[in-house]
């Protein structure tokens, strides 16, 4: 029994990844796929007929590698300045859309710094640790209320890390980690699970907890 209980174990570590990542890969591939909408008719219903798949993802990407291409020129940028005053002028939807550029901007700018930086931070209260991304430095009227150098952080809950708090602590009260997002992400969706640096790293750290 203990052989097919290890058997058993060891067939769904090697399944269950296998499985929910083609999971997630069709349902990426399934939702671009709906691109082909932009295609003309007689285009798409000849490719429905054949049912190619992956074709929305590489529509996609031509789509974005050619707004890309077309905002870094003078031109194009002069276009997006205009487009972007225009909706600016709208009501309603200049709120949303001013919010979800600031946010887009900071994420994906080549010089921000939001979500650079892995940290170990004290939550919910002292004594208790957790690991959290800074964001950046606090602004607006906020600035105003908090003596010394503080630093705005994201603390993502366990296994979503979607799902958090934001929360604005000193910097010294911060102790930057050597490691990845990436890793800190699979670190925190794993529960602790799948440690930084593998397996191996595991009786150094020990071994240095036990001369402390």
């Amino acid at each position: 029994m203990s052989a097919l209980r290890r058997w058993l174990l060891s067939g769904l570590l090697v399944i269950v990844p296998l499985a929910v990542t083609l999971g997630v890969l069709s349902w990426i591939i399934g939702t671009l796929d709906q691109t082909l909408w932009l295609l003309p008719e007689e285009w798409q219903q000849w490719l429905s007929a054949r049912r190619i798949r992956g074709l929305g993802v590489l529509l996609t990407l031509a789509i974005l590698l050619t707004v890309g291409a077309v905002a870094s020129n003078f031109v194009g940028k002069r276009l997006l300045a205009w487009g972007d005053a225009l909706v600016r002028r709208i009501p309603v939807v200049r709120s949303i859309y001013s919010s979800v550029k600031q946010v887009s901007d900071t994420l994906f700018s080549e010089s921000g710094n939001a979500f650079r930086t892995a940290v170990l931070v004290q939550w919910p209260r002292e004594g208790m640790w957790t690991i959290a991304f800074v964001t950046g430095a606090p602004g607006g009227d906020v600035v105003n209320h908090l003596q010394g150098d503080y630093v705005g952080v994201y603390v993502p809950t366990t296994p979503n890390p979607t799902g958090g708090y934001f929360v604005m602590l000193p910097r010294a009260d911060c102790i930057e980690l050597r490691m990845s997002v990436d890793e800190a992400l699979k670190y925190i969706v794993s529960m602790g699970v799948v440690v930084p640096g593998g397996p191996a790293s595991l009786p150094s750290r020990n071994a240095a907890l036990a001369n402390k």
